[in-house]
């Protein structure tokens, strides 16, 4: 454990470089799901090591009520009772063995070693250190995104403040508070990436919970109070905050008075405080840093918090409706698919119940030996992100019959040519903890991109499934356009990338939010322009 605070040059001190590790299981709740098998084998090995510790103890306690009971009741008896040489020789033979076999007995360790032996079997299926970290940046984009309150999280609850009250974003059958190492990890990770304005609101809750404890140990955790007043006491001071910078140095002084750095700290915060004036170390106001690479933030942020057009009136636009649809196609007109414009610049359009739920969970269940973490473009080639959190898998037409139904069905609803390679093998995609894909476009927007390795020109449309529902959270968000559309089980979306002189169309900006509650999954089929010469005609105007 590397110490929070920092000597002299105020800098934070050398953290230990961590291996990377292949922890992905944050990044799939398949995966997340999964570990709930392992931790039940777990569960068992531990209560088999219960188990035999209480025979142990027992055992021990039984030998510990026989030589009592000899010492109550017989040895203070008459001296007679001592020359009896059954007495005399169980006497020199328990001490000569039985202490000996008592006090050096393997027992513990062996049923320790069986432990651990049981741990290491499933040692290869445990998260890693990424899949740790994962998780806490999943709590803190969940916090930001849904502006969350640290404070309800900590209790179990999906809090934010709206006109000076706390509301339920969402309201959870189970509450599961968190404990105070729960909260030091977290904070820990943000602390490590410098991230100081969520160290500070982590940690807080951290040295609440310890506090509440008595700042009692318990052997799963892995911080203590005072881990938690250290970083906390510099995260703070990172943050302009010196005078409660100082007090929790002082109270960790409490602890630890023969800490040097911690005094070498508090020395400094003291002459800081004295030589500053009073404005400069008046408390500053927690705010949330800007982001760099995420210009839209504020727009995107809001629309996940919402559903719908922000924009007003846009429910009078008599160009938005609701029809029950046939696309002209004879295999429609007995059923025709419920269609719903959402919207009309960009061209999107939900199709309800597009999807059944047996065939749903043919496409889920036949891409799960093909998850891996989802990639990016990255110049020519491809990359895993921050910015996308989920694990897809590519499904021909023929690994499934369903997959083969659903190219037809998408086909005859949108008219185009969908068959490979003029339409991409259909993507399945199941989000992680917190998953999200942060805006961004479908189609290609660099002529290097590898969207174009296919040679049919670029994403012409995009043909978006839900396979699942989630409880909150998860809407497909369009930026600019300014609405969001939230998951809508076994429907489907459609939109047009590009405009029909082939030009990207940046209104289709669009993000994935974060999932809040909820197992997410779709299935993705991106169309391309070659094949679609006499499906979606050029128009006579070059600028459409």
């Amino acid at each position: 454990m590397f110490p929070a605070g920092a000597l002299l040059s105020w800098g934070l001190l050398t953290v230990a470089v961590v291996p990377a590790s292949l922890g992905e299981m944050y990044t799939s709740l398949l995966n997340v799901k999964q570990a709930i098998g392992v931790e039940r084998k777990l569960i068992g090995y531990l209560r088999t090591y219960i188990d035999h510790e209480s025979e142990r103890l027992d055992d021990i306690k039984r030998f510990h009520a026989k030589v009592s009971d000899l010492h109550t009741e017989v040895y203070r008896g008459p001296a007679a009772a001592m020359a009896n040489p059954l007495l005399a020789f169980t006497l020199i033979k328990r001490m000569h063995s039985e202490w000996l076999n008592v006090v050096y007995s393997n027992e513990a360790q062996e049923n320790a070693q069986a432990l651990r032996s049981g741990y290491e079997k499933e040692e290869g299926d445990l998260p890693k250190l990424e899949d740790l970290q994962g998780a806490a940046k999943a709590l803190m984009r969940l916090q930001d995104v849904y502006a969350l309150q640290v404070a309800s999280l900590v209790r179990g609850r999906f809090q934010r403040v709206t006109d000076g009250k706390s509301i339920d974003v969402y309201l959870p059958a189970v509450s599961v508070p968190l404990s105070g190492d729960d909260c030091f990890q977290v904070g820990k990770v943000a602390y490590e990436q410098e991230d100081y304005y969520h160290s500070v609101q982590w940690l807080e809750e951290s040295v609440r919970l310890f506090r509440g404890t008595g700042g009692i140990w318990r052997p799963e955790n892995e911080g203590t109070l005072e881990d938690a007043l250290d970083h906390l006491a510099f995260s703070h001071f990172k943050t302009g905050n010196v005078s409660h910078a100082l007090s929790l140095s002082q109270e960790l002084l409490h602890y630890d008075p023969e800490n040097g750095r911690v005094l070498q700290n508090v020395e400094k915060y003291e002459k800081l405080l004295v030589s500053s004036s009073p404005e400069s170390i008046r408390a500053n106001e927690l705010r949330r840093p800007t982001s760099n690479h995420l210009r839209t933030r504020d727009t995107y942020e809001m629309l996940c918090r919402t559903q719908g057009s922000q924009q007003p009136l846009q429910f009078e636009n008599p160009r938005l409706f609701c029809d029950y649809f046939t696309n002209g196609n004879p295999q429609l007109l007995l059923l025709p698919v419920r269609r719903e414009v959402l919207s009309v610049q960009p061209y999107v359009v939900l199709y309800h119940n597009f999807i059944t739920d047996k065939e749903a969970e043919d496409i889920k269940r036949t891409s799960h030996p093909g998850l891996k973490r989802s990639v990016v473009a990255a110049g020519e080639k491809q990359a895993t992100a921050e910015y996308r959190i989920s694990k897809s898998a590519w499904l021909k037409g023929s690994s499934h019959s369903t997959v083969g139904k659903l190219d037809n069905k998408i086909s005859v609803l949108t008219g185009l040519n969908v068959k490979h390679p003029y339409g991409e093998h259909l993507q399945v995609v199941n989000y992680g903890i917190g998953g999200h894909y942060e805006p961004h476009f479908d189609h290609a927007t660099l002529p290097s991109s590898p969207v174009f390795k296919l040679k049919t020109g670029n994403r012409v449309a995009t043909f978006m499934i839900y396979l699942s529902t989630v409880e909150a959270g998860g809407s497909t968000a369009f930026i600019y356009a300014n609405f969001s559309v939230p998951v809508v089980e076994k429907a489907a979306i459609f939109w047009w990338n590009l405009h029909r002189n082939g030009q990207g169309d940046a209104d289709t900006l669009h993000a994935g939010c974060p999932v809040l509650i909820g197992d997410k999954w779709v299935a993705n089929k991106w169309i391309h322009e070659h094949g679609q010469e006499f499906q979606r005609r050029c128009s006579l105007n070059p600028e459409e």
